[in-house]
């Protein structure tokens, strides 16, 4: 079985590089490096800079696919008529195990990121920037990459960033989720319908977009809308950044124009010659067959025709000696492990759909097939988030694109190919094993004060558990910098003052110390924009 994408997988360029520019010359731009090969970055009015979305058709690179000029233009609306600044929010969290793309950029570019972030800020006025991430190496980088600028959120800054860590799954790179986990509450959807641009980090209107997004238009804020448009679709000009893994012998990450064949991109990666199914999208995609992946090219347009997907940028080949519908039950029983847990379709719908699917390839028949049917009917448009609708899609793709291997497994009791696990996944215990930075502080309990209540378990459930008994059980670890904020807030809540955090050794890996200010660096060229 395949083992899961590392952090940053090879990175590959069809075409000139613009969003991998400089990749061949370090691993990581630094603000120096960035500079050389980027250059100078100057302010944009806000209505500009919306324009200039809009020329290059730019839109949001995480999946929703909505126009960035559209949404700068709702939050500035609503800042002005509010008469308040906004902020903005870089979407850094990838839960997904197949997309790396994000990661990529956060971890080889994270200045050419920040600098699309700073040119909306400046153009729309704000002073508060939220880098939310999922990854400690995304993390490390962008803490360091802020501390190169001298930004940090001191009091008192014309600009104020912060990094913000959500946990690695599928429901909390939602829009919705990250801005829960800013506002310091748990990175799950919110269970109804918030608009950022109205109301966002602390109830401000807020931009929040893709880390590639901003990348993008960085670039296109450097070389022009006709430059840009040069390259890739005229209706859908630039390039995209997309993950490539599965069934291939190099996975990757590959920033190609719109228009290149996808079966190029798959060769390129190593992808079987006649792949029995590509799922596009993601696990929140659609698959398609070989015939469809030698008429699409890389757009969305060109995927929808097909019926696949273009979404987060994930490309997924499968080869002929694998069976499709194991490889679809994998999935199928991690996304039911992603459930939020907060409505029906979601905590019951999902479970009982992978529960479906693997009663229909254990020889269920066509009544178990029926029964799937059903309940992934059920789940569509009922869902307090996407997460339901996403992981409908998936099981509706895989339903109308495996037929012939459906109705071995419904009349026959099986197709006869094992499951190889070619599709990434997390190893089990991911979320237990997973590292982070260490922050050199630890809870203490006073057992002499506590009384039981159980609010700090509620809060930080990562390192306090309740004993049978009902008092907490705290874990003999450091406080994770991304825990810090739910640490402090489960000290202060506790209605018998008898918890405490101390230093008690030096914190681990810190951003290196700010630079100084180099002439025409992007932070003193983004310094004087106003929206």
């Amino acid at each position: 079985m395949n083992a899961p994408l590392p952090d940053v997988p090879e990175v590959r360029v069809v075409g000139l590089p613009q969003l991998t520019q400089g990749f061949d010359l370090v691993e990581r731009l630094d603000l120096p490096m960035h500079l050389k090969v980027h250059g100078p970055l100057e302010p944009v009015s806000g209505e500009r800079l919306a324009q200039l979305a809009e020329d290059i058709s730019l839109t949001g690179r995480g999946g929703a696919g909505f126009p960035f000029g559209k949404k700068l233009r709702a939050v500035a609306k609503s800042a002005i008529g509010r008469g308040i600044r906004p902020v903005v929010v870089v979407n850094g969290s990838e839960g997904e195990p197949a997309c790396r793309k994000d990661t990529v950029l956060l971890n080889r570019a994270p200045h050419l990121i920040l600098d699309g972030a700073l040119l909306a800020a400046e153009a729309l006025g704000a002073r508060t920037l939220v880098v939310a991430v999922t990854r400690n190496s995304t993390e490390i980088s962008m803490r360091a990459a802020l501390a190169e600028r001298g930004l940090s959120d001191r009091r008192g800054q014309a600009m104020r960033a912060r990094v913000v860590r959500t946990p690695e799954r599928m429901v909390s790179g939602e829009a919705s989720s990250v801005i829960r986990a800013v506002n310091g509450g748990p990175a799950l959807p919110p269970g109804r319908r918030v608009r950022a641009a109205e109301t966002g980090v602390g109830g401000a209107p807020t931009l929040l977009s893709n880390a590639e997004t901003f990348a993008q238009l960085a670039v296109a804020a450097r070389i022009g809308a006709r430059r840009y448009s040069h390259t890739g679709l005229d209706s859908e000009p630039g390039t995209v950044m997309l993950t490539i893994s599965g069934a291939v012998a190099r996975p990757m990450v590959v920033e190609v124009p719109t228009g290149v064949p996808l079966r190029y991109v798959l060769q390129l990666a190593g992808a079987p010659p006649e792949p029995q199914g590509v799922l596009t999208g993601g696990y929140h995609g659609n698959w398609i067959d070989a015939a469809a992946v030698h008429e699409a090219v890389v757009s969305k347009e060109s995927l929808a025709s097909v019926g696949g997907a273009l979404g987060a940028g994930a490309i997924l080949p499968i080869g002929p000696e694998t069976c499709p519908l194991g490889e679809a039950l994998r999935v199928a029983n991690w996304l039911a492990a992603e459930t939020a847990g907060q409505c029906g379709p979601c905590k019951l719908g999902l479970p009982a759909a992978a529960g479906g699917l693997a009663d229909v390839m254990n020889g269920g028949g066509p009544a178990a097939l029926e029964a799937l049917r059903e309940v992934t009917q059920a789940v569509k448009g009922r869902g307090a988030c996407k997460h339901p609708d996403g992981s409908a899609r998936f099981f509706a793709s895989t339903l109308s694109a495996f037929t012939d291997d459906l109705a071995a497994h419904v009349l026959h009791g099986g197709c006869g190919r094992d499951t190889t696990g070619v599709l990434p996944l997390p190893l089990p215990g991911y979320e237990e094993a997973e590292e982070s930075i260490p922050s050199g502080e630890k809870i203490f309990v006073d057992w002499t004060l506590c009384q039981g209540h159980g609010l700090c378990a509620d809060i930080i459930p990562e390192l306090i558990r309740l004993n049978p008994d009902g008092y907490p059980s705290v874990a003999d670890a450091m406080v994770p910098v991304h825990m810090q904020g739910r640490a402090q807030r489960a000290v202060r809540r506790c209605p018998a003052l008898a918890m405490r955090i101390e230093q008690v050794a030096s914190p681990g890996p810190t951003p290196p110390p700010a630079r100084p200010a180099l002439p025409g660096s992007s932070r003193k060229a983004l310094g004087s924009g106003r929206g």
